[in-house]
């Protein structure tokens, strides 16, 4: 099952994430390394929303990163949730469907 991390970001995120950026990007690394993390990264012009995409059975991992983010601890997130994401088409899906 996928899980998609969903951070609304403050608007002087990119001036402040430099301070932040290489403990978030260890956490990020540890997750990947547990397998919990298939990918991440903010979305750009304008850098106002990030997404993490977890695998897992539940939400947990997705809500624990985002409790320990130092980006979330920081105030460089205004708001994040977690979501189920139901993958059906790609390589990664999770559920994956053929077409009949």
């Amino acid at each position: 099952m996928h899980f998609l991390l969903i951070y609304d970001l403050a608007p002087d995120y990119l001036e402040r994430r430099p301070q932040f950026r290489n403990e978030h990007l260890k956490l990020a690394q540890a997750a990947g390394d547990r397998g919990e993390i298939l990918m991440g990264g903010a979305l750009a012009d304008p850098a106002d929303q990030g997404f993490l995409l977890f695998t897992g059975d539940t939400p947990g991992p997705a809500e624990a990163f985002a409790k320990a983010d130092p980006y979330v601890k920081n105030g460089l997130v205004k708001h994040w949730q977690v979501r189920a994401w139901t993958t059906v088409v790609g390589p990664l899906a999770a559920t994956p469907v053929k077409p009949s």
